[in-house]
């Protein structure tokens, strides 16, 4: 049996974490380069692919933007937006659980 919500809430949120990943190692890279410093910044890459009319969000890779200015805000703004699309995600997935568990339970009736 195939659940999309669930599907697509999980897709996303495998993403997300690979993005939150990258993020992160950006802050580090940024921290580390000091407040006059550069480094290379990565940039991730996530696709949205209908599977069947079911939205998922896949990630695709990363590419260099070389020469960055380190800025930690600049990062940390990043981290703080892949967390809350995660969030956000498995919010969904939450949802998705529950109708599951009542659709059930009203089958038991």
């Amino acid at each position: 049996m195939s659940f999309p919500l669930l599907q697509s809430a999980a897709a996303g949120m495998d993403a997300q974490r690979s993005v939150l990943d990258i993020d992160a190692r950006n802050v580090a890279a940024a921290t580390a380069a000091g407040p006059k410093g550069a480094f290379t910044r990565l940039i991730p890459h996530v696709i949205v692919i209908d599977n069947d009319g079911i939205p998922e969000a896949h990630f695709r890779g990363v590419t260099h933007q070389a020469s960055a200015d380190a800025d930690g805000m600049t990062e940390m703004v990043a981290v703080m937006n892949a967390s809350r699309a995660y969030e956000a995600d498995a919010s969904l997935f939450g949802v998705g659980k529950q109708l599951i568990e009542r659709t059930i339970a009203m089958g038991q009736l």
